[in-house]
Order: structure tokens, then C-alpha cells, then sequence
């Protein structure tokens, strides 16, 4: 009868080795970001960081040479001159966190997305080049770029 008692009991102590292992942005994160910001040449383009979310269709975090991840906006592509890296592969989200050299203008307007209830920048895309298909953390962990997780708090650094 004990037993049958401590065996769910048990069980619940168990679960939570269950979850995924939590993968925090490292120093040597902080120190690959810091250093690719200051290399980052001046220039008419962008870096783009693909931030797919299954149940969002903004784009992703966008900012300009020499600036940090903190200052990038979460964008809306306008892709009437050219569609996004994924979905002219027809593999919509598969790039998910590549870091991107965009070229293309900020519209000034601003682009609703119902899912989030929210208005974006419109970014008009006129190309796109892969920088790094594993480019280091920009957010506090590895959760807020799950495609799954309903998450879209702004880069920390």
C-alpha cells in the first residue's frame, strides 16, 4: 500500500529531467556578436536575423552595419521585388536564426500582424545573402528562437 502511495509521488520528482536542457547565450556568444558588430563595414545595407514563428509571419530582427542586436527592429517583409531567402526555396522557416546581408529601404509604413495584434516596419527586400547559417546567440537562451515558443521579446545585446 506504501509503495502504491510513493510511486506517483516519485513520478512527479522525475518529470522535470524531462524538459530539454536550457542552452544560455555564453560569453563567448557575447564576444563573437561584439566583434562581428565592430567588423561590420558602413554601408547601404542591413543584417537581417531570420526569426520564424510557426504562429507569426513577421520576418525577423533587422539592423544596420555597426549597430547592435539591441537596436534591430522586428520586420514585415514586403516581398513584391523579391521574396524572402525561405520561401523562394519553397521551405518556408527552414532558415530560421541564419543571419542574413539584406540590401532594400524601410518603407516608413508600418505592416499589421493579427496573430500578435501588432503593427511592424515594413522592410522591402531587394536581396538577401546567407551570412552564417550559425550565427552566435543574440537572445538570453535558445527558447526564443523555437519556432514554437510564442515568444518575441527583443535581442539582449
Amino acid at each position: 500500500m506504501k509503495r502504491s502511495l510513493l510511486l506517483p509521488f516519485l513520478l512527479i520528482l522525475l518529470l522535470p529531467g524531462c524538459e530539454a536542457p536550457l542552452i544560455l547565450q555564453t560569453t563567448q556568444d557575447r564576444e563573437a556578436i561584439t566583434a562581428t558588430i565592430k567588423g561590420e563595414a558602413p554601408g547601404d545595407y542591413f543584417i537581417g536575423r531570420r526569426f520564424y514563428k510557426v504562429d507569426y509571419k513577421m520576418w525577423g530582427w533587422v539592423k544596420g552595419p555597426g549597430e547592435t542586436w539591441k537596436q534591430s527592429r522586428l520586420v514585415m517583409f514586403n516581398e513584391q521585388k523579391k521574396l524572402a531567402p525561405d520561401r523562394e526555396r519553397n521551405a518556408v522557416g527552414t532558415d530560421n536564426n541564419y543571419e542574413y546581408r539584406l540590401t532594400g529601404r524601410f518603407s516608413g509604413e508600418k505592416v499589421y500582424e493579427p496573430a500578435s495584434d501588432t503593427f511592424y516596419p515594413e522592410f522591402i527586400l531587394t536581396s538577401a545573402s546567407v551570412i552564417s547559417t550559425n550565427p552566435p546567440l543574440i537572445f538570453p537562451d535558445k527558447r526564443w528562437i523555437d519556432p514554437a515558443i510564442r515568444l518575441l521579446n527583443p535581442p539582449q545585446y
